[in-house]
């Protein structure tokens, strides 16, 4: 590990442990783990079922655009490298970890980068535009009763986002066009155009990629179920049109590469956005910790495939 590396990961283990010590400051932890106790137990197993179901989905999703891009690698072996990634991601930066690993693992045993990068890449951007979407769905449906003028700009903002992550497939004339000649032999700028294409090839391939959308909706969809569920299994009654709003958020902020497992920066964003509808802060941080644990709990098959590898090469 490089000291730039280093440093980095210090940084965010130091901004991770700031913002829980701030929250800690503010509201009361007793509560808060009293909180955590009381989840009932009939919810805690309904999330476990819907969390089976979305890591599914999630490996589905990338299965099908490594289909798409015909890498030459197994199901088995997609899966496993699918499900250890994300679970040696969880010690990672929250965000960047677990797909890095994944591209990196897949180009090792495939020996194909570029297309490997692309699949994770490509899965990533729509997994994000999906939460977009979902919160801008949301949103709509909550300003149409709150604020009728946030409309517009909601709209805009969905269709920008759709625009942007379209552009994507297009980056390789992009970068060709605003590219120096001079540059284009150069050893990075070869790779950055090696992906570039690898992410074109994606342009003709229309049905795995609505495929792949449907399943990032559906995913994302689910993870706000997941959080209704646990909210109401800790008695906290805020409908589940409200989820749609802040769920979202807190989901973008889990991808943001500045946190650990994904605490600190995304349990204060959902703190913060269900003050306005009068929940505790106690209560909101402990959903807000069951949120972060349970993506955690959906990473243990991986753990369990890891240590069942080390095992068989001991």
């Amino acid at each position: 590990m490089t000291p730039h590396l280093t440093g980095a990961t210090w940084l965010r283990i130091l901004l991770t442990a700031a913002i829980l010590v701030y929250l800690g400051s503010r509201i009361d932890l007793g509560e808060a783990g009293r909180a955590l106790v009381r989840l009932d137990l009939g919810a805690a197993g309904l999330v476990l079922i819907l969390l089976a179901i979305d890591r599914a989905l999630m490996v589905w999703r990338w299965i099908l655009l490594l289909r798409a891009s015909r890498t030459a690698v197994s199901v088995r072996s997609a899966i496993r490298i699918y499900l250890v990634s994300s679970f040696a991601g969880s010690f990672l930066p929250a965000g960047v970890g677990a797909d890095a690993l994944r591209a990196y693992s897949l180009g090792r045993q495939t020996a194909a980068t570029s297309e490997a990068l692309a699949s994770v890449a490509v899965d990533r951007v729509l997994g994000m535009l999906s939460i977009v979407l979902l919160g801008v769905a949301g949103v709509a449906v909550w300003t149409r009763r709150v604020d009728p003028g946030l409309w517009q700009p909601t709209m805009v903002l969905a269709v920008l986002t759709a625009g942007l992550t379209g552009g994507l497939f297009w980056s390789d004339r992009l970068l060709r066009a605003v590219l120096p000649g001079t540059w284009r032999d150069s050893r990075h700028a070869g790779r950055l155009l090696h992906l570039a294409d690898a992410l074109a090839r994606y342009r003709g391939r229309h049905g795995a990629l609505g495929s792949v959308m449907s399943l990032s909706i559906g995913v994302q969809v689910l993870r706000v179920l997941e959080a209704y569920v646990l909210g109401r299994g800790i008695d906290i009654t805020v409908g589940f049109s409200y989820y749609l709003v802040f769920m979202p958020v807190g989901l973008l902020m889990l991808l943001l590469p500045i946190s650990i497992s994904g605490f600190g920066l995304p349990q204060g964003m959902i703190v913060w956005m269900l003050r306005p509808q009068g929940v505790p802060d106690p209560q909101s941080f402990a959903l807000s910790t069951l949120i972060v644990l349970s993506g955690l709990a959906g990473n243990l098959p991986g753990a369990w495939l890891y240590l069942r590898a080390r095992k068989d090469v001991q």
